[in-house]
């Protein structure tokens, strides 16, 4: 008897999975979405922007009958960009919420530790927020990279400079996932061209102390230096370096955040290279910007368009076609075919490929702050 209360609870449990994977999709009318990011802490703005590039698109396609006649919701969480949070954020996304899918979490040490979840749920996850070769390089089905990555980003930046003959190339980085991945983007980068980093410096995203790393790379004799960080520190760094009277060439990475970046440094900003992995916002040459700034006001980012809320904004796109592709009647399996079958897939002249190991773009291109303030191509 025990025996077969055994058995029948196993067989339980397996038909409450399978009926999880398949009918998650099915809440009524309704496709939830699932998003954890940071609307607090360091990175409050770029969790805003993205949350607001994906909800426009969503809530146009809602005022348009959604897809298949269901609604989609997105639940977005704020995790403050920890770690732990974004954990914590995803299983209750996942066991309370009821989410199908992911959509945008954010952060590089903070998807490292959500992939396991992804993986072991079997829960799609659209357009991460990172750009981390390692993360792109270990199997997980079901994640679908959208921005290139930060090796992308750093090689173009290492070409533009050592084609101007500048290769005395320094490295400042946060001492983390993202900062590594970024270090060793650039390590790759000159290594391809017999080059090596000339100096490098990091600092605790949580102290945000540069100290050390200006004195470091100072004392170097640097043309250039790679910022792998985000506004604040990436901010205090150039001020600093300025100051010690050294002026290197400055290059961020498109996760710095331009926008951000301007409001903490406003005139000083301008001269400071910031790689981009999605098209220029502010120019009606690219379909995909001419259909956001075509949305109605009211669903529009109230701050305008920027780089970050048009990346949300894409990533929103590709879900939608991805669920519009898995049929009247999802599950987890039919969107993962789904995306799988973008190959390639034009967003509106921004293509993305989601066959093979869901990379979906490599695009990557380099702008400047000028000196009126506005980013330049």
């Amino acid at each position: 008897m025990k025996a077969l209360r055994r058995a029948l609870t196993g067989l339980y449990f397996v038909c409450g999975a399978l009926l999880a994977t398949s009918l998650h999709a099915q809440q009524g009318n309704v496709v939830k979405l699932g998003q954890s990011l940071p609307l607090s802490g360091p990175l409050a703005e770029l969790g805003s922007e993205y949350r607001d590039g994906a909800q426009a698109y969503l809530k146009w396609i809602n005022s348009k009958g959604g897809i298949h006649g269901r609604r989609i919701e997105l639940v977005t969480l704020d995790d403050g960009y920890v770690v732990e949070k974004s954990v914590e954020n995803a299983k209750q996304l996942l066991d309370k919420e009821g989410v199908f899918a992911f959509l945008g979490m954010f952060g590089s040490a903070n998807y490292t530790a959500l992939m396991p979840l992804v993986n072991e749920r079997g829960v799609p996850s659209v357009a991460p927020y990172t750009g981390a070769d390692e993360l792109r390089e270990q199997a997980s089905p079901q994640t679908f990279w959208l921005r290139a990555s930060y090796g992308d980003e750093t090689e173009k930046i290492v070409d533009q400079l050592t084609t101007l003959g500048i290769n005395h190339i320094a490295v400042f980085y946060q001492n983390d996932a993202f900062g590594k991945a970024g270090l060793k983007g650039v390590e790759v980068a000159l290594k391809k061209r017999n080059l090596k980093v000339i100096a490098s410096g990091s600092f605790d995203k949580v102290k945000n102390d540069v100290t050390e790393a200006v004195k470091t790379i100072a004392a170097a004799d640097t043309q250039a230096v790679v910022m792998i960080s985000t506004y604040k520190p990436t901010a205090l760094f150039v001020k600093q370096m300025r100051a010690t009277g050294k002026q290197p060439q400055f290059f961020a990475l498109s996760v710095v955040g331009y926008k951000a970046l301007q409001a903490e440094m406003g005139a000083e900003a301008a001269g400071i290279a910031i790689s981009q992995v999605t098209p220029y916002p502010w120019s009606a040459s690219s379909g995909v910007v001419r259909e956001f700034d075509a949305l109605p006001p009211a669903l529009k980012p109230k701050g305008g368009i920027t780089y970050t809320n048009l990346e949300g904004f894409i990533a929103a796109k590709a879900m939608v076609e991805g669920l519009r592709r898995a049929g009247p009647q999802p599950t987890r399996e039919k969107l993962v075919s789904a995306l799988e079958s973008m190959a390639p897939w034009d967003a509106g002249g921004f293509l993305l490929d989601f066959s093979g190991k869901h990379l979906g773009s490599r695009f990557s291109e380099v702008t400047i702050v000028g000196n009126s303030g506005r980013l330049l191509r």
